[in-house]
């Protein structure tokens, strides 16, 4: 992968802090990144503190633009990455650039070890993503889309599979395979504002990058039935309270509201020990799907390769000193 890095200011960045809603996404290069915080004293004018924020993206092959690029934060949020989603003119579908480019950076990210969370967001305004490329999809013959699909429903299984936290910072539209991708992410933040549906039934389809399998497991058997036998579209609201997503906000004037939600998310996960945390997921991802008493076997297995960590020791130790442990992922 080759690796871009460049200082400018973010254009989205000057926007936003002035309070207006941008006219345009952002998704290469490495900037600064103002972020509003409350004063000291409790006005309630703001305040701005900075953060370095690098950006990594695959090289266009053939003239192609970037889809999808990786943006890792730096300074207090170091270990917090985005993936980025910017196919603007097609409001993020599903197409080949696009599932290529993700699947690049996934696999990438699979085995970073200095990455803890990541937060998967669009940077195109009042959509998460739009889910297939219907006029893509029309020109692929039956074999084509049947192969087509079965990478997409790989790259849903790649993303549930990275070993770190996964976040999805949902502030627009996720219909479709764009539903599928959240339910991929272990979390989900979501503006009031959006709509949420597995709509395929409407289009003759059926779930087929995962949606049938994950959705029973996030909201249950039956009202993930009623959900796909519809095509039924959701909103934020509703989806907090079927337990599609974790957390629901109010949409702000920048439509991010559900990006910094998830960056509020992801740095509650930050400081926790990065090694214990991994094993957690794959405790509760593995064990979730056999039995109880296998599940028990499981977390064994993950217990015991947290016992000889750095980071057991420092917990212990930051325990006993009544301090705050400094965990370095080892």
């Amino acid at each position: 992968m080759a690796l871009l890095k460049r200082l400018v200011l973010k254009p989205t960045t000057i926007a936003r802090c002035l309070g207006v809603k941008p006219e345009f996404s952002w998704c290469r290069g490495a900037g600064v990144a103002a972020l509003p915080t409350r004063s000291g004293t409790g006005e309630n004018h703001l305040s701005f503190r900075f953060r370095h924020v690098r950006s990594l993206h695959s090289e266009a092959v053939h003239g192609e633009s970037v889809e999808v690029d990786l943006n890792r934060l730096d300074g207090e949020d170091t270990g917090i990455v985005e993936v980025q989603m910017c196919r603007e003119k097609a409001r993020n579908s599903l197409g080949r650039v696009f599932v290529a480019q993700m699947r690049e950076l996934v696999a990438n990210l699979h085995h970073d070890t200095a990455v803890r969370v990541v937060v998967f967001r669009s940077m195109v305004p009042g959509v998460f993503c739009a889910g297939a490329d219907l006029k893509e999809r029309a020109q692929m013959s039956n074999p084509e889309a049947e192969h087509f699909v079965h990478g997409l429903r790989s790259l849903m299984n790649e993303i549930a599979a990275l070993p770190m936290p996964t976040i999805a910072a949902v502030d627009g539209f996720a219909l479709g395979g764009g539903l599928e991708l959240a339910l991929a992410c272990d979390l989900r933040t979501a503006a009031h504002t959006v709509q949420m549906g597995l709509i395929e039934t409407t289009r003759g389809l059926l779930p087929g990058a995962g949606g049938s399998q994950r959705l029973p497991r996030a909201v249950g058997f039956s009202v993930a039935k009623e959900l796909i036998f519809t095509g039924r579209r959701v909103g934020g609201e509703q989806a907090q309270q079927l337990g599609l997503v974790n957390r629901a906000v109010e949409q702000n004037l920048s439509g991010e509201a559900a990006h910094r939600e998830a960056l509020n998310l992801a740095r509650e996960i930050l400081p926790q020990a990065p090694v214990a945390v991994r094993m957690a997921k794959e405790a509760m991802n593995r064990g979730i799907e056999v039995d109880i008493a296998s599940g028990m076997a499981i977390e064994a297995m993950c217990y015991a390769r947290v016992i000889p960590t750095q980071d057991r020791q420092e917990g212990m130790k930051a325990f006993i000193e009544k301090r705050k442990p400094k965990y370095i992922g080892k």
